[in-house]
């Protein structure tokens, strides 16, 4: 077993880019769960077996250099396909009356709590992981209309480059948070809403 406590780079350097020209690519393919974690134990699709353990304020992205074995001209690269993400831009709000950006975001937080998915809010952003198909998605912000309220989805290769380690893991793995559990700047939500009861 290998035990990866650094990465090396990744794939998308210069330097790496240059040498896996010539070398063997034998990637750790990750689910997008797994790829917040510092710590966890995988096999590569070679057979590789490696331990990782990071600290904890980094996390893997897809392509970095986990191991090189310069014998047999190998580079271990994790693989993680993470999925789109779903964003939503409230800064045209912010310059409203408080009564309507408290109006807005009611709306907003009940119309996708009633979908019960989780949420990472940094700013005045909102970052929804693709949990249904894009079209449902996007036919919930249809239907509610949001007022002053813009959504677009973004791969999740792009929003990662974006987020803290911590934030990666409430996005990508926060599918079970709770709601209103407050994460420094940022803060996840399973935006739980009702489904009728009293609405």
């Amino acid at each position: 077993m290998i035990i990866v406590e650094s990465k090396l780079g990744n794939l998308s350097d210069a330097a790496w880019r240059e040498r896996a020209k010539s070398a063997a690519i034998d990637h750790l393919m990750l689910e997008q769960w797994e790829a917040p974690k510092s710590r966890l134990r995988k096999t590569s699709e070679g057979g590789i077996e490696l331990a990782v353990s990071l600290p904890r304020s980094e996390h893997l992205q897809d392509g970095d250099v986990l191991y090189f074995d310069a014998a047999r001209n190998l580079i271990v690269a994790a693989r993680i396909p993470l999925k789109e993400v779903m964003v939503i831009e409230l800064g045209k709000i912010e310059s409203m009356a408080p009564a309507d950006i408290l109006r807005i975001c009611f709306e907003l937080g009940h119309g996708l709590g009633n979908q019960h998915w989780p949420a990472v809010i940094k700013g005045a952003t909102v970052y929804v992981p693709l949990s249904v198909d894009r079209k449902v998605m996007s036919s919930v912000m249809r239907t509610h209309a949001f007022e002053h309220v813009a959504s677009r989805f973004a791969p999740g290769e792009e929003i990662a480059a974006l987020l803290t380690a911590k934030e990666m893991r409430l996005l990508f793995a926060g599918a079970g948070a709770t709601p209103h559990h407050h994460h420094g700047d940022a803060a996840v939500y399973e935006l739980a809403g009702s489904r009728g009861e009293g609405a």
